[in-house]
């Protein structure tokens, strides 16, 4: 009778990222709803012309800018008692790079700007890359579980195992695996830089990139 191995393969990519996504906020507040919004729009349209001369300079892969939202309320003090009326007024904006290295020259140029806050940078691939990184952990993987069914079989004296069935990470039928541990998890983080501060970095970590799968093998 053959003996059954079951075993999951992991592996993991590590590239360059291509892309660098800087979220921005244009926003202001006060008690002067017409002054709040004359301040912001102005400081939104200076961030869109700047955004605009980047991108036709062939240094951004998209941008995209959110509306302006408006909205006012009454605050309340410690003691309980309502303050005037505060009006506020933001929009956001998405600047993709594709040129990283005028991302960061960009960023220390607009770090004084008013009413412009920096959310973060998000560094990122390409579709098409990721989706050619993806495949190769994937295909990793399940190296990794035949590798792995082998070493089992061998120190079992069996013979070259035969894989039966092979499915994403938790989803073997079967496998008291719990549904959040979901299948091909395949994901981008940047590695790890030692539990610093985030803060805004031009020399940015590769990505990584993992998979994970569930494998059952026979064996004689």
């Amino acid at each position: 009778m053959p003996t059954i191995i079951a075993v999951t393969g992991r592996a993991e990519e590590r590239i360059e990222p291509e892309l660098g996504a800087v979220s921005l906020t244009v926003a202001a507040s006060g008690g002067n709803r017409e002054s709040i919004l004359r301040s912001v729009g102005e400081s939104h349209e200076r961030l869109l012309e700047e955004v605009r001369e980047l991108d036709a300079s062939g240094a951004l892969e998209s941008w995209s800018a959110g509306q302006l939202r408006v909205w006012s309320h009454r605050p309340w003090n410690a003691e309980g008692r309502q303050l005037p009326l505060v009006h506020q007024a933001n929009a956001d904006v998405e600047v993709v790079f594709r040129d990283l290295a005028a991302l960061g020259g960009w960023l220390g140029s607009i770090s004084g700007t008013p009413n412009v806050s920096v959310g973060g940078v998000e560094w990122r691939l390409t579709d098409g890359t990721r989706d050619r990184v993806q495949e190769a952990a994937q295909r990793g993987a399940v190296a990794d579980a035949v590798r792995t069914a082998a070493v089992f079989a061998e120190a079992l004296g069996l013979g070259t195992p035969a894989a039966v069935e092979l499915a994403d990470h938790g989803m073997l039928s079967e496998q008291p695996v719990p549904r959040a541990h979901k299948a091909t998890m395949v994901r981008a983080m940047a590695a790890d830089v030692g539990g610093a501060a985030p803060v805004p970095e031009f020399a940015p970590a590769k990505l990584v990139l993992e998979a994970s799968v569930d494998a059952r093998f026979t064996a004689e």
